[in-house]
């Protein structure tokens, strides 16, 4: 009882910051922005929005493709329907409770293709650095090829959240990361050896073994060109995708292709601040915009219109697979048996 209110309370707080987000982003916006926002969406192509559908219904079947990979290296071969629909149905949880959906891909593979759930964890920790390394690559781009627009944006954030503060008091937050990480590794270390034989350390043992192994599982990729290839393709899909989103609105059809980086960058953050972006992504968006003089109740429409799009997509998609993952494990004819990326 005690462990669904603390799950309730939980999801009531992000939705609850969801909603305010929202309230916040509308209600602070001007009358003239407010009414160029209100007709920014009542003369959007939403035509546009079908391209958008299939880009980035293709990035999640690309991803599933790319996590098979791994689970392949492993000597796992699930099958790509059923790691396609965990993916989803991941996202979908994401908008529930921030990482919820990260556990629930691991509980469904686990469930559906008895592979260990221990194991995919760490497959999911390869597949975190992996995209990390790609959004600092996109934030790479963004400032060697959009210098003169965010260039002073990032200086400006450099200058306030790191170089204000003394080397002296960086040095000293480094040097305690590193102590608590290491004080941490040695205690689990002496704790597995002392109390080994004790059921809950032993089940806790396995967890990190099963953790390393998918962590080791990128140094036997028998497709590491394939999985390179996944990981381009899936983030070429969202700036795809955020690009012809700027087509959708009269106002901001005119930025260029490559303000889709920048774009692409503040709408990723807001992703991470809240549940799938719920009410900050639009904001963020539209911050982005602004730097390239878009008034902020077109940008506002803009982020809303983008944000929409990809909670119609993971809404619909995720479900649907909710509600055939049983049934097409039934069959024993189910397509893709023997998918192999």
């Amino acid at each position: 009882m005690q462990k669904r209110l603390i799950t309730f309370v939980k999801y009531a707080f992000f939705l609850g910051l969801g909603i305010f987000l929202v309230w916040w982003s509308i209600h602070k916006m001007s009358d003239k922005d407010y009414n160029e926002f209100v007709n920014a969406l009542k003369t959007a192509n939403y035509y546009l929005l079908i391209p958008v559908f299939f880009i980035l219904t293709a990035s999640h079947i690309s991803r599933a493709f790319r996590w098979k990979i791994l689970m392949n290296s492993m000597g796992y071969n699930p099958k790509l329907i059923n790691t396609f629909c965990a993916v989803m149905v991941g996202y979908l949880a994401n908008f529930a409770f921030p990482r919820l959906g990260e556990v629930l891909k691991c509980t469904i593979l686990g469930k559906y293709e008895k592979v260990p759930p221990d194991k995919l964890v760490g497959t999911i920790l390869v597949e975190r650095a992996v995209d990390l390394l790609s959004f600092f690559i996109i934030i790479i781009i963004s400032l060697l090829t959009q210098a003169k627009v965010v260039g002073s944006y990032a200086k400006g954030a450099l200058d306030k959240y790191i170089l204000s503060q003394s080397i002296g008091v960086a040095l000293i937050k480094i040097a305690v990361g590193i102590a608590i990480i290491l004080a941490a590794f040695f205690l689990l270390k002496y704790i597995f050896k002392k109390y080994l034989h004790i059921k809950l350390v032993q089940q806790i043992k396995n967890i990190f073994i099963g953790i390393k192994a998918g962590l080791l599982s990128v140094r036997n990729l028998k497709n590491k060109w394939v999985f390179i290839f996944h990981s381009v393709f899936i983030w070429a899909c969202y700036l795809g995708g955020t690009y012809i989103g700027f087509l959708a609105i009269k106002e901001t059809s005119v930025l260029p292709i490559l303000a889709a980086f920048p774009v692409l960058v503040f709408g990723t953050v807001a992703t991470m601040i809240t549940a799938g972006g719920i009410g900050l992504y639009p904001v963020f968006l539209m911050e982005a915009m602004k730097l390239y003089d878009v008034h902020e109740g077109f940008g506002n429409a803009n982020g809303w219109l983008q944000w929409s799009a990809q909670f119609f997509i993971t809404l619909v998609i995720g479900f649907t697979c909710l509600i055939i993952l049983p049934y097409i494990n039934k069959s024993k004819n189910e397509i893709g048996t023997s998918d192999t990326p």
